[in-house]
C-alpha cells in the first residue's frame, strides 16, 4: 500500500513524534487514525524535546526513562490504531 499525507502537504519537515508514528500512513484514510497518530505524535515529541534538552548531570538515567516513555507511546499508538482499523 501507498503511503497518503494526511497533513494536507509537506510544506515543513516532519517532527521527531511524527515520524516515529508514521503520521503519514493512512491508507484508508481514516479520520481517527490521524487524531490518534497526531496526539501521540504530540507527546513524542514532548518527550524527545526534553531528552535532548537535559542536563549533562541528570541525562543518563532521565534519558532512558524519555526514551522508553518514547517506545511505550508507540506502542500503544500502534494497538490504537489496530483496534480502530479492526475488523472481522
Amino acid at each position: 500500500m501507498e503511503n497518503q499525507n494526511t497533513t494536507g502537504g509537506a510544506s515543513s519537515p516532519m517532527t521527531y513524534g511524527e515520524k516515529a508514528v508514521g503520521l503519514t500512513f493512512n491508507p484508508a484514510g481514516d479520520a481517527d487514525v490521524v487524531k490518534i497518530k497526531e496526539l501521540y505524535s504530540q507527546i513524542i515529541d514532548i518527550c524527545n524535546n526534553k531528552r535532548l534538552n537535559l542536563d549533562k548531570d541528570t541525562e543518563g538515567e532521565k534519558a532512558r526513562l524519555f526514551s522508553v516513555a518514547i517506545t511505550e507511546a508507540q506502542t500503544a499508538q500502534m494497538w490504537a490504531v489496530k483496534a480502530i482499523t479492526f475488523n472481522i
